[in-house]
């Protein structure tokens, strides 16, 4: 055994438990992130298992060991439960195991079983180091080289049942798989006018039962911590029975697996199937998903956040003492974040015992405000008729798309349709945006005019570009008096928000324009300065990430550069995260521009890569990265000083990237934002307030602020906010990428 130089650290990487798509994005993320560091890093190939084996299931791993894998669902290291490890003679080999390759730091990917493990092996290091030096395994100085165990987790659970985290690695990707199921299952359940069980996972945890059931348009939902009381079957009945009333043909239903009812009756599918045919006469089917939720490609999120995650953790790890308290890394407030690793794997098993104890109001507070806010809105979203509150003001809602496609507009729309028709207000539906308003293209909206809308892309109400002009806003005046509008639901990008904000200015011109108006954020391009997240974004980052999975295996065959183009006009959003989860070598934004000196060192770099081996070269540019270095320019630049080792393609994108189904996540916050909006614009109606507003994410919670306040954080010139949060993800690309020279490395 050679003992690392007294300069170095030696960690090593595990995956534990069940897998879950991301747990390669994180172990690429650790792996690239400690050689940045100065680091020796080692793989731990099946988990506890492989510890406690030891010899080669423990070695060293390389830069090029994780290369290809961002796009590989499961792990690469593989993952085993181990009885071995809970017994202390199992943990004594892991230890012994651990200090012959010198290793002292751990970080482990998996559930809160695997974390606890980890954190049992580290109070129990000291004893297990004597026992050792004492049988004569390791002499004193080994020993005294390795004092304690530095332990960081991240956590890998499709579930995203943690406390501590709001994602746990692997819920987004699973999520896709189940409304990618839903969709699918709708349309033949419609053919043949028949209700379908889907069976999600979820033995606690509710979250992918609700999110799904919201996403996929779902008529009813049972989960774990909002249960129905006994008697349950008979509001089902009804439920469906009033889908089949309205005209609808087809009814779904989702069931967390750990579902029950308040007296912890046992809710299966099978049942909820029988009790449809006896009592309704049904044809049902039931769709038990099983394994195929933790299967596929991790979606574009789980493949960014393990990266920032995997990061986080070794900087984390390698910086850790004997008295640092153990962390997770998991995300909080739309940011990275740690949190005590045994506090959250206790309050994480204290709403099981919540839920045990039949205290489920405090088991639903424990998962978060947004969740239990979702909970109360799928069920007001989920009716096939609207139960009407009655308002202290008769009050006309009007709802318009402006600007560019974004998917996900539709299930915005659905949602404050729904909400609006459900708080006692008439809501109408304004084809074609401010022309469609002008020209009086108005109609009144029903509740069944919404059906299906949350898993559509493109816009039912239609959508413009234009910007109304000064001389445009008489028009639009007249046509908000002629249809007796008392309120204004605006969804869409920055030209939805300069609409908006041009009637604002124009107030005490045009006596129609007081009334209360408020923006939904709608872009792919994510430059609104109000909110961090637009509503599809996501859906164009995810469409953006599988072109580049598929130009990459189409490429494999031969040497070859790619430079992929991006939208997103002069924000960098969708080419910068698409290279973090993509795993593009460079990106170029239109926040720093290009330089000759840039890419000369960028050619330099490729004609070295690809003469050392390498077979592909991935690189991502914005749009709008420089007016005179196009990708056009790029690629026939990359050709020319290829020096005959590689030739080089374009991908333009282009307009695909605002088609397309919704993402899961573009389809839940279209509903949270919406379901916000109508909050607001509804209160102000009832207080004869008309205030104009922009509503949107700010570290993760949905804020509302006025106009005045959104248009000082807004860069006009370029479109974009004065101040790009994930800007700060750079550094972490350029890490992963090896972009930075070595000399820029840093040793802890």
């Amino acid at each position: 055994m050679t003992p690392p130089s007294p300069a170095k650290r030696r960690l090593a990487v595990m995956t534990s438990g069940g897998d879950a798509q991301g747990m390669n994005p994180a172990v690429r993320a650790v792996v690239r992130t400690a050689l940045h560091y100065n680091a020796d890093i080692y793989a731990i190939y099946e988990g506890y298992r492989g510890l406690i084996e030891g010899g080669d299931r423990i070695r060293p791993a390389t830069f090029d060991d994780v290369s290809g894998i961002l796009n590989r669902g499961g792990t690469v290291i593989g993952t085993a439960r181990s009885l071995e490890f809970r017994e202390r003679s199992g943990r004594l080999k892991a230890v012994h195991n651990l200090v012959e390759k010198g290793i002292d730091r751990l970080v482990v990917i998996g559930g809160d079983g695997s974390l606890s493990g980890a954190d049992l092996l580290r109070r129990e290091w000291s004893s297990l180091i004597n026992e050792l030096v004492e049988t004569g395994k390791i002499d004193q100085e080994t020993a005294d080289r390795h004092p304690a165990l530095m332990i960081t987790g991240l956590v890998g659970s499709i579930d995203n049942d943690m406390i501590g985290t709001d994602m746990t690695i692997g819920a987004d990707s699973a999520l896709h798989r189940i409304v990618e199921a839903i969709d699918s299952i709708s349309s033949t359940a419609a053919s043949h006018q028949r209700s379908f069980i889907v069976e999600v996972m979820g033995r606690h945890c509710g979250y992918l039962a609700l999110m799904s059931a919201i996403a996929g348009g779902a008529d009813y939902v049972f989960i774990p911590e909002n249960p129905p009381a006994p008697g349950w079957e008979t509001h089902l009945c009804a439920q469906i029975s009033n889908v089949r009333a309205s005209g609808r043909r087809n009814s779904i239903v989702v069931v967390a697996e750990g579902a029950q009812d308040s007296d912890h009756n046992p809710i299966d599918s099978d049942y909820i199937r029988q009790v449809l045919e006896d009592r309704l006469g049904e044809d049902t089917r039931v769709t038990i998903l099983g394994h195929v939720q933790r299967g596929g490609a991790p979606s574009a999120f789980d493949r960014s956040m393990s990266s920032q995650q995997g990061f986080a953790a070794v900087e984390e790890v390698l910086s850790a003492t004997a008295d640092t308290v153990p962390s997770i890394i998991g995300v909080q407030h739309n940011r990275v974040a740690k949190a005590p690793l045994m506090e959250s794997v206790a309050k994480t098993h204290e709403l099981a015992s919540l839920i045990a104890a039949k205290d489920y109001d405090t088991a639903l507070t424990l998962r978060g405000d947004s969740y239990t806010e979702l909970s109360h809105v799928f069920h007001s979203i989920s009716h096939a008729l609207p139960g009407v509150r009655q308002k202290t003001k008769s009050s006309r809602i009007a709802v318009l798309n402006v600007g560019g496609l974004a998917p996900g507009m539709n299930a915005a729309a659905r949602v404050a349709i729904r909400l609006g028709l459900h708080r006692g207000h008439t809501i109408l539906g304004v084809k074609g945006s401010f022309a469609g308003l002008a020209e009086g293209d108005v109609q009144e909206m029903q509740w069944g005019d919404v059906e299906g809308w949350s898993s559509r892309g493109g816009a039912e109400l239609g959508i413009s570009r234009k910007v109304p002009t000064v001389r445009d806003l008489y028009a639009i005046g007249r046509g908000l008096e002629t249809h007796g509008i008392d309120g204004l639901v605006i969804i869409g990008g920055w030209d939805a928000f300069e609409s908006a904000h041009t009637m604002w200015r124009e107030r005490d011109r045009y006596e129609a324009f007081k009334i209360p108006m408020i923006c939904l954020p709608a872009s792919i391009d994510n430059n609104l300065p109000y909110s961090e997240l637009s509503i599809g974004a996501d859906s164009a980052l995810n469409l953006i990430v599988d072109s580049i999975d598929r130009v990459r295996q189409a490429g494999a065959a031969q040497r070859r550069a790619f430079v992929v183009e991006t939208m997103g006009g002069n924000c960098g959003y969708l080419a910068l995260l698409a290279g973090l989860s993509g795993g593009a070598v460079r990106v170029y934004l239109h926040e720093e521009g290009i330089t000759l000196k840039d890419l000369s060192v960028d050619v330099e770099r490729m004609v070295d890569s690809f003469r050392a081996g390498q077979r592909l070269f991935m690189v991502v540019a914005n749009e709008k990265a420089s007016p005179m270095y196009t990708s056009d320019f790029l690629c026939r630049l990359f050709e020319q000083e290829s020096q005959d080792l590689f030739d080089a393609r374009k991908v333009v994108l282009g307009q695909t990237q605002q088609g397309g189904t919704p993402s899961p996540f573009d389809r839940i916050l279209g509903t949270r934002l919406a379901a916000h909006a109508m909050d607001w614009i509804s209160n102000e109606i009832d207080r004869s307030r008309a205030d104009n507003a922009v509503i949107g994410t700010i570290n993760g919670s949905v804020k509302v602020m006025s106009m005045r306040q959104a248009e000082d954080l807004a860069d006009w010139e370029n479109r974009r906010p004065l101040k790009q949060w994930w800007m700060d993800l750079r550094p972490i690309l350029d890490v992963l990428a090896q972009r930075l020279p070595v000399e820029q490395t840093r040793t802890f």
